[in-house]
């Protein structure tokens, strides 16, 4: 069966999201999500503005400010809760991983 759109976020949808829990343009999200993994997790113009309209129509983020070309973007309580799913879906995979490779796999 397929997933629900966003229910699961990539790496870069995480983060993206996270930066938002401050009102941000794009090309602050794009210095700020390189910041905030040390460089491990970057996210193009291209990936960057196609999620955003993604995450506008999903009503995960809305718009604060628009001047000129540069738009300004905040998250929703919707996003906030995407944001929690994620973080619960992630606790709890490392919870099994904890569970069944801190026992050597063997209750597999």
């Amino acid at each position: 069966m397929p997933r629900a759109k966003f229910q699961t976020l990539t790496e870069q949808m995480f983060y993206i999201l996270l930066c938002l829990y401050q009102e941000c343009c794009g090309m602050d999200i794009m210095e700020k999500v390189t910041r905030m993994t040390d460089g491990r997790v970057s996210v193009g113009p291209g990936t960057l503005y196609n999620l955003l309209e993604n995450f506008l129509e999903a009503g995960m983020i809305r718009e604060t400010k628009a001047e000129g070309r540069k738009r300004s973007y905040v998250i929703t309580e919707a996003g906030k809760k995407a944001l929690w799913d994620e973080q619960q879906r992630l606790l709890t995979l490392i919870s099994d991983y904890e569970h069944f490779a801190g026992q050597g796999g063997d209750s597999l």
